[in-house]
């Protein structure tokens, strides 16, 4: 039987050669990865997007795959295509880039609506179909998607409907002077990544995220979660409150964030720790230069408007 706070611990670890001074951005990862849910990093060029993707596939044992989202892009690009096979007289599925354990679709908002749709099956079922045949992907599954917020030509907006398929968006920001002394250090002889290999099997990691299911939800503090959902659906600030799924991806979060606490039951204080990233890409504010930051900051509001049950 694994060794949950060990395992833990070493995935916790191994991130942390990759990505210095990011602590709260690397459990929000695990919370993700451990919650089955997929992952938005939204933030500026080079601060460690890509790094991050890599060094959650490779601490996990799993197949990476990169997808560099390209206004070109098509469909078939990413879950793969049927060729005629002349020697058989039938056609033969070309697997796309999703079929992996974690895909990085890099600058996911450069590609065009057609091709992002192609991901919403994938990221909701973990399955695709191509030319009315299924095919399911593996058990551990996970979109890590990462869009650049200051760049606007060439690009496109993710759809509410995409957007509330991922479990929760992270950003990263620049490292502080001891963090990035670090990464220079750490790259002088060598890249990080390379010495970062796997600490956890695939099934290892599906036994933590079936032990994530058995945290304890009592019904007050799905209740309290419920009324903070709810709460974003009426608020006069909003135009678009969180849906159902978003109830759950709370639910779900807290508790994987109970598991790495080392705790088995959830409470109304790790709802509201993990609220925030799992809430605000969910819900569109009424106005605002910044919609991101002003439905960050109405989130922030109904936080602290809702009583938290005894």
């Amino acid at each position: 039987m694994i060794d949950t706070k060990k395992a833990l611990q070493a995935l916790s670890q191994n991130l942390a050669q990759v990505m210095f001074g990011k602590e709260e951005a690397l459990n929000l990862s695990m919370i993700a990865l451990l919650g089955r849910g997929h992952l938005l990093i939204e933030d500026v060029p080079g601060v460690g997007k890509t790094f991050l993707a890599r060094g959650l596939a490779q601490s996990i044992g799993g197949e990476f795959k990169r997808l560099q989202c390209t206004p070109d892009l098509l469909p078939g690009d990413i879950t793969g295509v049927s060729i005629f096979d002349q020697r058989t007289h039938t056609f033969e599925f070309m697997r796309g880039p999703v079929f992996c354990n974690v895909l990085l679709a890099d600058e996911i908002n450069r590609a065009p609506p057609r091709a992002q749709s192609a991901l919403l099956e994938c990221m909701g079922e973990h399955q695709v179909t191509v030319d009315g045949h299924t095919h399911r992907l593996p058990p551990v599954y996970m979109v890590i998607a990462t869009q650049n917020p200051l760049e606007f030509q060439g690009t496109y907006a993710l759809p509410e409907a995409q957007l509330d398929r991922f479990f929760m968006r992270i950003k990263l920001g620049y490292p502080d002077t001891a963090a990035e002394l670090k990464m220079i250090a750490s790259q002088q002889h060598g890249h990080p990544l390379d010495r970062v290999g796997p600490v956890i099997e695939l099934e290892e990691l599906e036994s933590l995220q079936r032990a994530v299911e058995d945290v304890r939800v009592s019904d007050d503090v799905a209740s309290y979660a419920l009324t903070i959902v709810q709460a974003t659906r009426n608020h006069p600030g909003l135009s678009l409150g969180a849906s159902p799924r978003a109830t759950l991806a709370l639910l779900r979060a807290a508790q994987a964030f109970a598991l790495i606490r080392g705790e088995d039951f959830i409470t109304p204080r790790h709802i509201k720790q993990i609220a925030r990233p799992v809430l605000s890409h969910r819900v569109i504010a009424r106005s605002g230069t910044n919609a991101a930051q002003a439905a960050d900051t109405l989130i922030g509001e109904i936080l602290g408007s809702v009583s938290i049950p005894v």
